[in-house]
């Protein structure tokens, strides 16, 4: 009897443990579940969840977003690579050819946009050339017009406001010359090591936060600082992807051959080989992304008032360009699960107040950073894209002045000038590239184990 009863029982053990799998050798896991195990569901934070993004991005917006970006009015973008590192001497300039940046010659650019006047429209040419002249003057003419001297004074309050997350170049400047984005394409160029390391780590360190910082810390601090280092940490990711995506995988006298670089990537972001880290980098690159896709449908008014042109002086081009702009827009305003930015900054208000210009500092300082990158190349993709951010991080925090606006004419409590209109939509066709990459890797990534 008790043989018998040990026989069943084993038998049952058995069955059970077959059914439940134990006893069978699980199939090793793939290269893409290594590096994709937390991109997926929702994000922190957010309402929003990957999948959403992934086919809003990859099939509604990126191709138009990628079409508008080719035209002149965003291709050229002026910016000064010559300015000094503001924090410390020693820059280990990049020698190598791919560092290099070619810069426009000045027959290159459309007239329309080196002018001065591209502001706004060619009906505000010339109270905005009056306005640029007395600044550069130093003081307000009382023999200009009454509504010219009220320009002076905004635009000034303008330009010492706290509503600047960046520091930018002054385009005025001999040393800012144009590059067009198109022939100096953000790719891998070979900058890495102890110099490049430095750049991130400062400008981690710069917030408190360290490169491998511990998230369950990070989960306890407030909403607005988890944002902030979530924000930086999209950024990190999104560069790396472009860097991985466009890989020189062979260079030799007859041609250079660039493309997807898997076990770049993989180094960048698989699970074990970041000790957890680079799926967590990923997933940051979605806040980053539904960050700028909400400041871009916040602006949506400052775009869609008649007086508003993406002037370059070609006005059947400007024209089109306008539309597809607009067309993007109302696209991004219609995404259902926007990023709610009401969030931020909503408790006790002296608190509230010192933490936003906390963080406009630190962004600030971040912006200043970019100046101290060895490889010219990326110089100008970081200056870009920071740049960027800090203007969809302006937008988003100053919603009662967009809607305040007039519906024609100079908007003088809120405006954006061309360099932030290019570095806007420039900065999110970087992260909307990075989104349409994930999607290359993961089906490359697909069958490695």
């Amino acid at each position: 009897m008790g043989r018998r009863w040990g026989f069943l029982i084993g038998f049952l053990v058995a069955v059970g443990l077959l059914g439940s799998g134990h006893g069978e050798q699980q199939p090793p896991e793939t290269a893409a579940q290594r590096c994709f195990c937390q991109v997926s569901g929702y994000l922190d934070d957010c309402t929003c969840d990957v999948e959403t993004i992934d086919k809003f991005n990859n099939y509604r917006l990126f191709p138009r977003l990628q079409k508008l970006l080719e035209s002149d009015y965003f291709r050229y973008y002026k910016v000064n690579l010559k300015r000094p590192c503001p924090f410390w001497n020693d820059i280990s300039q990049c020698g190598r050819r791919d560092c290099a940046v070619k810069p426009c010659h000045s027959d290159e650019v459309p007239d329309g946009i080196k002018s001065a006047s591209y502001k706004y429209s060619e009906e505000a040419n010339s109270l905005i050339e009056e306005c640029e002249q007395a600044e550069r003057l130093g003081a307000v003419d009382e023999s200009l017009s009454e509504e010219t001297q009220k320009a002076v004074l905004q635009w000034t309050k303008h330009d010492d406001s706290s509503d600047n997350f960046c520091e930018v170049d002054d385009i005025q400047s001999p040393d800012a010359e144009y590059v067009d984005l198109l022939l100096n394409p953000e790719r891998y160029t070979g900058y890495k090591g102890p110099d490049a390391w430095k750049i991130w780590n400062v400008i981690y360190e710069e917030n408190c936060f360290k490169y491998n910082t511990f998230y369950s810390w990070l989960e306890g601090l407030c909403v607005e600082k988890r944002a902030f280092y979530r924000l930086i940490s999209g950024l990190h990711a999104s560069i790396n992807v472009h860097l991985s995506a466009r890989y020189l995988l062979q260079d030799t006298w007859l041609e250079k051959k660039w493309g997807h670089n898997i076990t770049e990537f993989q180094q960048r972001f698989d699970g074990i080989l970041t000790e957890g880290e680079g799926p967590r980098r990923l997933k940051n690159l979605y806040f980053l992304y539904l960050i700028e896709l909400r400041a871009l449908s916040k602006v949506v008014p400052f775009f869609e008032r008649p007086d508003f042109q993406l002037f370059t002086g070609n006005k059947d081009q400007d024209a089109e360009n306008k539309m597809l702009l607009l067309e993007i827009l109302h696209e991004i305003k219609s995404f259902p699960l926007h990023f709610d930015e009401n969030s931020f900054f909503a408790g006790n208000k002296k608190e509230a107040n010192k933490l936003k210009e906390d963080f406009r500092l630190h962004f600030r300082n971040i912006s200043r950073i970019m100046d101290c990158v060895g490889c010219l190349k990326c110089r100008l993709w970081g200056k870009l894209q920071t740049q960027g951010l800090g203007t969809a991080l302006k937008i988003l925090f100053s919603e009662k002045l967009i809607a305040n606006m007039p519906e024609s004419g100079p908007s003088y409590e809120f405006h954006l000038t061309r360099q932030e209109i290019v570095s806007l939509f420039n900065a999110f066709g970087r992260i909307s590239t990075s989104v349409k990459e994930l999607e290359n890797f993961r089906n490359l990534l697909q069958n490695i184990h």
